[in-house]
């Protein structure tokens, strides 16, 4: 019986591979798509935390359930101030990072 050696690949490889290179405008689009996936699924993390439904959510920061819901399931591009609103209604700490590319 011989061995066979399964070549293992990194996550950065493979969206390479298959998406493209950093820079270029198909991965730019994966990215910010992805980046507004995790930060849907925080919003929806701490609201579940918070013991808060949607529509709760939603009257405390002035919007509707609609509005909370496209936010966590990444539907629509919210604007930072909402964003924030959220998350200050949820009494959540939040931190972005920049990182200046060369």
């Amino acid at each position: 019986m011989s061995k066979q050696s399964l070549k293992t690949f990194t996550l950065e490889e493979i969206t390479d591979r298959h998406i493209g290179q950093p820079g270029t405008p198909k991965r730019e689009a994966f990215d910010n798509e992805l980046r507004l996936d995790l930060l849907g699924e925080a919003i929806k993390q701490a609201r579940l935390d918070r013991k808060l439904t949607q529509e709760e959510l939603g009257k405390l920061v002035g919007v509707q359930k609609a509005q909370i819901s496209k936010l966590e399931n990444s539907l629509t591009d919210a604007r930072v101030e909402t964003i924030l609103k959220v998350f200050k209604a949820l009494n959540a700490k939040i931190s972005f990072s920049v990182e200046m590319k060369s």
